[in-house]
C-alpha cells in the first residue's frame, strides 16, 4: 500500500481523535503567501509562511519618504529636510479563532529617520531655549538636524485576516492594529555662522559663545522631549495578497 494511501486510511479510522487529520494529510494545507499593503510605517511588501496548523511566519519591509522646505518654527527657524521610514520586521502570528490573531516579533531593522538644514538670513531673529538672536548679516546662521531612533524595536500586534488560509481560498486581506517600541528619539542639532545681540551688535560665531552652545543644547533636549510619545510608535496597516 502506498504511503499517501496508508495516511487517508489511518486519518478516516481516527477522525474522532484527530479532527485536524483529512485536511493535512489531503495537502491542502497552504505554505505560501504574498502580500501588498501600506499604513503608519510606509507602503510594504510581505510574505508568510504556514509552520503550523493555526501559525504563520511573517515577513516584510516598509517604506515611506516625505520632503518639505521652507517650514518655519515657532523659534523662527527655516527648516528644509526629509523624513524617511524604512523598516525589515519578523512576526509570528498565532490564531486564536478563525482569522483574529495576535503578533508578537520586532522591527529587526527601524530606519526611522529625519533629516534637515536651518538657515536663518542675514538681519533675521530666532530664538534658541526662549533667548532671542539676530541672524548675522555677513555670516547667517546656518545648520543641521537629526532625528534617529534605535535599529531594532519589539512590535505587539491585534490583527484580522490570514495571508496564509487554511481554505481554497487564494486572494487575502489582512489588517494589523499594535504598537512598535521603538525607544525614545534621538534628536541632534548643529548651528554655524554668528549671531548678534539683538540690537545688532555683538557679533560673533556661534561657536564662540558658550551661552549660544549652551541654548542651542537646551533647544536640542526640548525637541527630544516633544518626541518622547513617538517612543511607542503606532503600528496600523492594510494588506491585500494572494496564497500561492
Amino acid at each position: 500500500m502506498k504511503r499517501a494511501s496508508l495516511t487517508v486510511l489511518i486519518c478516516s479510522c481516527a477522525g474522532a481523535l484527530l479532527p485536524n487529520c483529512s485536511a493535512q494529510s489531503s495537502g491542502d494545507v497552504p505554505k505560501f503567501g504574498l502580500a501588498v499593503g501600506a499604513g503608519s510605517l510606509g507602503a510594504g511588501v510581505e510574505g508568510a509562511v504556514s509552520v503550523l496548523h493555526h501559525s504563520n511566519v511573517r515577513f516584510g519591509v516598509n517604506y515611506f519618504s516625505y520632503s518639505l522646505s521652507g517650514t518655519y518654527s515657532n523659534d523662527n527657524l527655516g527648516y528644509s529636510g526629509k523624513l524617511r521610514l524604512a523598516s525589515a520586521e519578523a512576526l509570528w502570528d498565532q490564531y486564536l479563532a478563525g482569522p483574529v490573531h495576535i503578533s508578537a516579533g520586532a522591527l529587526i531593522y527601524d530606519g526611522f529617520q529625519g533629516t534637515g538644514s536651518i538657515h536663518v538670513p542675514g538681519g533675521g531673529s530666532f530664538s534658541l531655549n526662549g533667548v532671542s538672536y539676530i541672524s548675522d548679516a555677513s555670516d547667517p546662521v546656518t545648520g543641521t538636524g537629526m532625528i534617529s531612533s534605535r535599529k531594532v524595536a519589539p512590535e505587539v500586534l491585534l490583527g484580522f485576516g490570514n495571508l496564509v488560509p487554511r481554505s481554497s481560498r487564494h486572494f487575502t486581506v489582512n489588517v494589523d492594529l499594535g504598537v512598535a517600541f521603538q525607544g525614545s528619539l534621538n534628536a541632534q542639532l548643529n548651528l554655524g555662522g554668528s549671531v548678534c545681540a539683538p540690537q545688532g551688535a555683538g557679533c560673533a560665531p556661534v561657536s564662540a559663545q558658550p551661552m549660544v552652545q549652551a541654548n542651542v543644547v537646551a533647544e536640542q533636549s526640548r525637541i527630544n522631549n516633544s518626541l518622547a510619545p513617538f517612543k511607542y510608535y503606532p503600528v496600523v496597516r492594510l494588506s491585500i495578497g494572494y496564497k500561492f
